[in-house]
């Protein structure tokens, strides 16, 4: 009996799994089902989580002190330490390599062919390496192009062409998870403005060359099949520079430095303690990072160099920190997102803190049906400033440039007579620094973080900022991308 009762019961359970298994997933709330055309076609794309971009690594999230670690030799007080909350996110395992850079160099002068100026624009300015009073002319010929320095961190790159640098990467990225759908074929003789952008494909202003696997279109009224939406959750958000918080807390590495929920140690460095040398037995006495050791000491005494890098050393050398990321604290310093100002702990947001937003809409046509603008001569789509109109009714903000807000502002002054005449711009940086005359800040000044080859041991830790305009470039800059995590905090759920 309890035999024939067993049967039975996996019988009834096996029927109601079969039954289960074959019921479509409904709406919860309004019981009509998903990916069904027969009732409109509204779809629930399957998609379990964010694929990780290549070069990128996953940082987790959370709470910590941003700001000073240790005595401000320097006696600049624009570095408070504050609590703040960086979300999850990915950025790179390495700078950004030569090789990196030479392969978009390569694609722009390929593509742009009618337009030769877009290449010459994005070329580092390889005379970063000039000093007056040294030998530098093979760095200025050589360390970009030879391949002996193609692992080595692209330097001579200014704020402005390491964005640029970010936003082609994005579109290569996503067009190869594209191609790798079967949704796109390869495509190599795309061409001035017409080369494969995500945003002009999202808004049907590129085709490329398609397969006959398109996306089924579930919309009755539709024309059978589609382009991938953002819905889909194929396409990847934009490879960007990190922003400055999000630099200072990878380069910290926490997670290697907590007992649950409690810092137990206020680090220096990238890595655990107050020195600049590893502990571990293997590699005892080894330096972490690459920096100047003092004046005219680069890399050390022949038969026992100390970092070995006269200059900046190839990505990835010495150790990573407890992200896996290397070169957090030498090497290179690296250009991040923000506008620099020096009272940042007194006007930041406490989540996600950053200085820069200028809040942009995509360009339509003139008329009524708001139909967007064709993309320019390049293959990318037009933006332009939100206007006062479009904020007229919002209370999150007012206007599109926020870069001074509350620290430059025509709110943040203290002067009362400029209280009674107000000027006609009131966002103008003039009210609280004269730039070129008694300040270097602009709105156009932007952070770099981290120490480099250059540098002595102060600048290695994450802590410290400096800043430089953003059209501007060094021999001791370079950068490394990051990228938005959507959905949750920990990876995989």
């Amino acid at each position: 009996m309890r035999i024939n009762r067993f049967f039975q019961v996996s019988a009834l359970v096996g029927a109601i799994l079969m039954f289960t298994g074959c019921k479509k997933e409904a709406s919860r709330s309004t019981g009509w089902e998903y990916n069904n055309p027969k009732n409109g076609g509204f779809e629930k794309p399957d998609f379990v989580d964010q694929e990780t971009g290549p070069g990128l690594v996953f940082v987790e999230g959370g709470t910590f002190t941003m700001g000073n670690t240790q005595d401000d030799v320097m006696f600049e007080w624009n570095n408070s330490p504050r609590r703040i909350t960086v979300s999850s996110f990915y950025m790179d395992e390495t700078e950004v390599r030569n090789l990196d850079y030479l392969e978009y160099l390569y694609w722009l002068s390929r593509v742009y062919v009618t337009y030769p100026y877009v290449y010459r624009k994005a070329l580092p300015d390889s005379l970063v390496w000039r000093q007056k009073l040294a030998y530098n002319e093979p760095f200025v010929e050589y360390y970009l192009r030879h391949p002996a320095y193609r692992n080595y961190p692209v330097v001579g790159v200014s704020w402005d062409q390491a964005s640029a640098y970010c936003s082609w990467r994005t579109d290569r990225v996503n067009e190869m998870l594209l191609i790798r759908r079967g949704i796109l074929n390869v495509n190599p003789n795309q061409s001035d403005g017409d080369n494969f952008n995500t945003e002009a494909y999202l808004a049907g202003q590129y085709d490329g060359l398609p397969t006959d696997k398109q996306r089924q279109d579930l919309n009755p009224n539709g024309s059978g099949t589609r382009k991938v939406k953002m819905e889909d959750g194929i396409l990847l958000p934009k490879y960007r520079l990190p922003t400055e918080a999000e630099w200072e807390y990878a380069a910290l590495g926490l997670i290697g430095n907590t007992l649950y929920e409690r810092v137990v140690e206020r680090k220096n460095y990238p890595w655990n303690g107050s020195q600049v040398r590893t502990n571990e037995s293997r590699y005892y006495g080894s330096f972490m990072d690459n920096f100047k050791r003092g004046k005219g000491d680069y890399m050390g005494v022949a038969g026992n160099l100390n970092d070995g890098a006269d200059i900046p050393a190839a990505c990835g050398s010495f150790f990573p920190n407890d992200y896996g990321l290397y070169n957090m604290a030498g090497n290179v310093s690296e250009w991040v997102m923000d506008v620099y100002r020096p009272l940042n702990s007194y006007d930041v947001a406490d989540l996600r803190p950053f200085r820069g937003n200028v809040f942009q809409k995509l360009v339509v046509q003139p008329g009524p049906d708001n139909i967007l603008a064709d993309k320019d001569s390049l293959g990318h789509m037009q933006y332009e400033d939100v206007t006062i109109k479009d904020a007229v009714d919002r209370r999150n903000y007012r206007q599109a440039d926020n870069i001074n807000f509350l620290d430059g502002d025509f709110a943040s002054n203290i002067d009362n007579n400029d209280w009674a005449n107000p000027p006609s711009d009131t966002s103008a940086t003039g009210l609280m620094y004269e730039y070129g005359r008694t300040s270097m800040i602009s709105d156009h000044a932007r952070v770099y973080k981290g120490g480099n080859w250059k540098d002595q041991a102060f600048y290695m830790s994450p802590s410290t900022r400096r800043y430089l305009e953003q059209t501007e470039a060094s021999d001791a800059i370079g950068f490394r991308c990051a990228m938005t995590r959507v959905g949750g905090s920990i990876a995989g759920k």
